[in-house]
């Protein structure tokens, strides 16, 4: 099976043997790998007063960028983030990495129309219009879903270059979850449960992205029905076998590698974190996707990164003896 394939099979949540597949939202340490900038940085900004031939010359970089992250460190997808972006932008940088890669790895990109946690300057305007004014918020969310599911039906016409996308709209803080489970089935399940419905219709798979601690509405995120749940952030309190117990074993699980620790922690801590997520997310026999808890960020040391890649290629396999883990 080539990654991509192991990929879709562990999102079906199929026994697929052999190794566990493992991608990372976002690689930020590709200056530090490779010696240049990730695709995401604000350079881009400077899109519109590029050349011609100066933008295929980045966009080839960009592309060729994720394919060498991917090689490099095992991964079976990689996440797009099209930059700059719009449709013409994104099909562009989607057809050069499959020039470079194929069908060897999955791609997806951000596709989320749901409401995230406001950030500081509007937090308290956007809990007061919940409170005040719901029905305008819920009418603002149905343009969100239709403006995202567009966007998604003009990119698959132009062919199916995306397999999938990830809703990357974070509702928990570590604490609890900025949307009460009342606030979240008035405001965000209905578009969420929406919008992956139809995602699926398009032939898409999604994985629904949430940092925090996703306990008190892990149920209704996995009633809307993704195919997967990142990034079961043990930071905010998520255990791999208590979300299991609420949500059963259909739906696959992606991450939980403690990244706190991985940047502040000790080499024995680390090692003993990555090695609980692996015995944990692999203890179904499928449905699990090994990555950290958020993603290889700006400050995370690249040889922690590193280590925890070497400990996932050693234990990280359906078809090692469990005493390995001993």
């Amino acid at each position: 099976m080539t990654n991509r394939e192991r990929f879709i099979r562990t999102l079906k949540c199929e026994s697929i043997g052999g190794q566990v597949p493992t991608f990372e939202l976002v690689f930020f340490l590709t200056m530090e790998k490779f010696g240049k900038v990730h695709p995401s940085h604000r350079y881009y900004g400077q899109w519109n007063q590029m050349s011609q031939a100066e933008r295929k010359l980045h966009m080839d970089e960009m592309a060729q960028l994720y394919v060498d992250t991917a090689r490099a460190y095992g991964h079976s997808a990689i996440f797009v983030h099209p930059n700059p972006g719009g449709l013409e932008n994104t099909q562009w940088l989607l057809e050069l990495i499959r020039e470079k890669s194929g069908d060897e790895y999955y791609l997806m990109a951000h596709g989320d129309p749901t409401w995230a946690i406001p950030d500081g300057d509007g937090m308290t305007e956007f809990s007061m219009r919940m409170y005040e004014k719901p029905e305008k918020l819920n009418e603002e969310s149905a343009r969100r879903v239709e403006e995202a599911l567009e966007f998604a039906r003009k990119l698959d016409e132009r062919g199916h270059l995306l397999d999938g996308f990830t809703l990357c709209s974070d509702y928990c803080f570590n604490v609890n979850p900025f949307f009460s489970p009342e606030a979240f089935d008035q405001f965000i399940a209905p578009y969420l449960k929406e919008s992956i419905a139809e995602y699926r219709k398009m032939g898409y798979y999604t994985i629904k992205h949430t940092d925090g601690n996703i306990m008190p509405i892990v149920k209704q995120m996995a009633d809307c029905g993704p195919d997967a749940i990142h990034s079961l952030d043990p930071q905010g309190g998520v255990s791999i076998p208590e979300v299991r117990r609420i949500i059963g074993n259909d739906i696959a699980l992606a991450g939980n590698v403690n990244c706190g620790l991985l940047q502040t922690g000790t080499d024995e801590e680390c090692r003993a974190d990555v090695l609980r997520s692996l015995r944990e997310g692999m203890a179904e026999g499928r449905g699990y996707i090994f990555s950290t808890s958020n993603c290889a960020y700006t400050g995370l040391p690249l040889e922690r990164y590193e280590m925890m890649m070497d400990i996932w290629r050693k234990y990280g396999n359906y078809d090692n003896d469990k005493r390995n883990f001993i």
